[in-house]
């Protein structure tokens, strides 16, 4: 099984308009809400490839409770933690070609709930076999959390696969105990270097760079046109086909999941990197954020091209 984390979920609303009127009424009949966050697409991805998925972070108040009937539905364990406050909405208005978003920043979590989460974490990670962490915290938390939960799968030899950026990346990667994968874009992998990285050459350059010492697999996403992928000391340029794009959020997570669903399966590298990449390529074809056609997988992999460095 594969765990899946994402501690600041949301009820993730979309309405489309044909037109946005400011300072007026808008009427709108295409709505869609959906289990959102990170690490829910990430679920999503792996159920939808027939891998067993559990998935955990908090959830309070009727929107909490609407996404543990969602993610029910869909085949996914239940590992969420009960909080006091009110689990936020996400909403996206689409409009004239446009996309405005409107996001609530979500609930405190106390002393109490973030002890209670560790605990169950504790519990729930000598479970699986890999455990994926992905987006930012919600407030009341350390930014060291993530780190912690590094060191408490790391205790019982549970790989971690983390999706996130910034401080949080960053704090991470001091601890001790290292993520098994980490996947910054590329300008996330700048911020967190702290200088240019613009073309492929710095993109080589900077995944040398002893920051990732000690964590077997760094993945820096380029977009469209593919990915380059560290595994210890062996570094590969990966090109994807050119597709037409429907809907492209949730790709990165999509390659998440194909990450752990490939390491699961007990991949070569060559064949874990074509896995995980086609994931993202066959999101961006889809309509819904977090989704791809598992029939479209063999033909997806087939595009892609692994070239060592």
């Amino acid at each position: 099984m594969i765990l899946t984390i994402t501690l600041n979920p949301s009820v993730d609303i979309s309405y489309k308009l044909d037109e946005l009127s400011l300072d007026t009424v808008n009427r709108v009949a295409d709505v869609s809400k959906t289990a959102g966050g990170k690490g829910l697409n990430v679920s999503r991805v792996i159920q939808q490839l027939d891998e067993k998925v559990a998935a955990s972070g908090f959830l309070g108040g009727s929107l909490g409770q609407f996404i543990r009937k969602r993610i029910s539905e869909q085949g996914i364990e239940d590992f969420f933690v009960s909080i006091d406050g009110e689990t936020r909405n996400c909403i996206a208005v689409i409009h004239e070609g446009q996309q405005t978003e409107i996001l609530e920043a979500g609930p405190t979590i106390n002393e109490k709930e973030a002890d209670e989460f560790l605990n169950k974490f504790s519990e729930n990670v000598q479970k699986v076999d890999y455990v994926t962490i992905s987006g930012s915290l919600p407030k009341g938390l350390e930014k060291d959390f993530y780190a912690r939960l590094v060191k408490i799968a790391h205790q019982h030899d549970t790989p971690v696969l983390l999706d996130t950026k910034g401080e949080l990346l960053h704090q991470t990667l001091e601890g001790d105990n290292k993520p098994y994968l980490i996947k910054p874009n590329q300008e996330e992998l700048a911020d967190l270097l702290g200088e240019k990285v613009t073309d492929d050459t710095q993109i080589v350059s900077a995944l040398q760079s002893q920051q990732f010492s000690g964590v077997p697999w760094v993945v820096v996403t380029t977009g469209s046109s593919g990915a380059f992928v560290k595994h210890n000391e062996e570094i590969y340029r990966v090109s994807t086909p050119k597709v037409d794009v429907v809907n492209p959020v949730g790709s990165g997570d999509s390659v998440i999941a194909g990450f752990a669903v490939g390491f699961s399966r007990g991949l070569s590298d060559e064949e874990l990197v074509k896995y995980a990449l086609t994931m993202g390529v066959l999101n961006a074809m889809e309509a819904q954020t977090g989704s791809v056609s598992p029939d479209k997988v063999d033909w997806c992999k087939d595009q892609i091209r692994v070239e060592r460095i």
